[in-house]
């Protein structure tokens, strides 16, 4: 298939054009209603607040409502390892891309840097796209980034010790609870109680099949999550005003480095590491990877700099920017996506 072909074949794709669109057309939405006052400026932070505290959990958890079989084991493990892996390899490399900032700035744009939005953004657009499964590798890749983001950057930029109080929001958080419960049933299911179903027996956790009047209410919440964090994104877009964020150089710069840069070196690495069988990952999961490499600066790390009072005005232009510059890079990162899957090196 040649590349024109390929390029044809992508955009009249009507599903990956539909998610596209979708996440466009909703977030503009956000931001007229929030410019037009029918959202106030408590709205994002409602609608972020029941994303990730009840949507994103809702949908990870139901992302695991799958047979296992060796090979998608296999898989969650390489990805699960290569999400440790990536996150040591970025602390180092981030400190290449920004040589030449000094003191704070430096380190601030190092953390930014490297803990993207991969909850909030992420998980939406890979929902949208790649479905339930890409959901679920996308879960698995997640918690390296929960665990390096509430201990190397949070005392990167709060310079204070590791507290009891952190591993709580690490570990009692709605999305890990249900991330590890969800691969707990998912790995186990084979040993845990069954329960037989239309002749076919299950394990009794896999709600899916064994409590479909539980499952209906968590699908209904997980669709919530992607129209609701899209409109969430519009309108923190219309609070942020954009004349100094769009004459800061320091924002352009992280901006191209975070959604350009970063998504380049993981696929880059992660072809290296399938070719030679290194550490094999399906496309399914490198479409994951870089989709969430792709997105602006984690909230919390944002919050982290900006409460440790460490060029608060810079990250927050930095965060716009990049928030921007995601919205339009990702329909050419999924284009881009597209053209590797034809490459023939990925399951």
């Amino acid at each position: 298939m040649s590349f024109s072909e390929v390029i044809s074949q992508t955009l009249g794709n009507p599903g990956m054009i539909s998610a596209v669109s979708s996440s466009i057309i909703i977030i503009m939405l956000g931001f007229f209603l929030t410019k037009k006052g029918i959202f106030t400026k408590e709205t994002s932070k409602v609608l972020s607040t029941v994303v990730l505290s009840v949507a994103i959990p809702a949908l990870a958890y139901n992302a695991f409502m799958n047979d296992i079989n060796s090979d998608s084991l296999r898989e969650g493990m390489n990805i699960l390892i290569w999400g440790f892996v990536m996150y040591i390899m970025l602390i180092f490399m981030s400190k290449l891309f920004f040589l030449k900032f000094k003191g704070e700035k430096k380190e601030v744009l190092e953390i930014l840097s490297v803990f993207g939005s991969t909850t909030f953004f992420g998980l939406p657009i890979i929902g949208a796209v790649y479905g339930p499964i890409g959901v679920m590798y996308g879960s698995i890749f997640n918690i390296s980034y929960r665990v390096f983001l509430y201990s190397y950057a949070y005392l990167k930029l709060s310079n204070i010790k590791f507290s009891t109080d952190n591993l709580k929001k690490m570990f009692l958080n709605p999305i890990i609870i249900a991330t590890f419960l969800g691969i707990f049933v998912w790995m186990f299911q084979n040993f845990l109680p069954q329960v037989r179903v239309n002749g076919e027996t299950y394990a009794f956790l896999r709600i899916d099949q064994t409590a479909t009047w539980l499952h209906s209410p968590m699908v209904f919440l997980a669709r919530l999550c992607s129209p609701l964090a899209w409109l969430a994104i519009g309108s923190k877009l219309a609070e942020i005003p954009f004349r100094s964020a769009v004459e800061s150089k320091e924002a352009w710069y992280y901006s191209f480095i975070k959604i350009i840069i970063v998504p380049t070196v993981n696929i880059l690495v992660i072809l290296l590491l399938t070719v030679t069988n290194i550490l094999p990952l399906s496309f399914i999961s490198l479409a994951a990877v870089v989709i969430m490499m792709a997105t602006p600066p984690a909230t919390v790390a944002v919050a982290f700099a900006i409460n440790s009072d460490k060029e608060a005005v810079m990250t927050s232009n930095c965060s716009l920017i990049s928030t921007v510059a995601c919205v339009a890079m990702m329909p050419v990162w999924i284009i881009v996506l597209e053209l590797i899957s034809h490459l023939g090196v990925f399951s």
